[in-house]
C-alpha cells in the first residue's frame, strides 16, 4: 500500500491541501498528524496516533449510495480497532477552516 499512499499524497484534493497546511508540523495544539495513513487495509486521509483519531474529508463520491455503504463498513472497521473517525465535507474545510479546527480540537481531549 505504500506506493498507493505516496500517489495519494501527491494528488491531494484542494480541501486536503488546505487542512494539511493547518495541521502539519504539529501546528494544531502540538499534535502530530500523518496524511494518507494505513490502518488495516484502509487508508485514512489524516491520522493522529496519540488519540487514535482519523480525519476524513468527504467529496461528492461519498454521498452516493455506494459511497455511503463503503464509508459505513470502513468506519465500523476503524471503530472496531479503536480508531475514532471524524468526517468533514470538503466545502467545510475550504469555507470554515477555523470551525473545522475547533471540531478537531474537541476530539483531542
Amino acid at each position: 500500500m505504500k506506493p498507493f499512499r505516496r500517489k495519494l499524497r501527491k494528488r491531494m484534493t484542494p480541501a486536503e491541501v488546505a487542512l494539511w497546511v493547518m495541521i502539519r508540523n504539529r501546528q494544531l495544539d502540538g499534535e502530530r498528524f500523518l496524511r494518507q495513513f494505513s490502518i488495516g487495509h484502509y487508508i485514512v486521509d489524516f491520522y493522529c496516533a496519540r488519540y487514535k483519531l482519523a480525519i476524513e474529508l468527504d467529496g461528492a463520491g461519498h454521498f452516493t449510495a455506494k459511497g455511503k455503504a463503503y464509508d459505513a463498513v470502513r468506519t465500523e472497521y476503524l471503530n472496531s480497532v479503536g480508531v475514532r473517525v471524524v468526517r468533514f465535507e470538503n466545502y467545510e474545510v475550504l469555507l470554515y477552516p477555523m470551525q473545522v479546527l475547533d471540531e478537531i480540537r474537541k476530539h483531542l481531549k
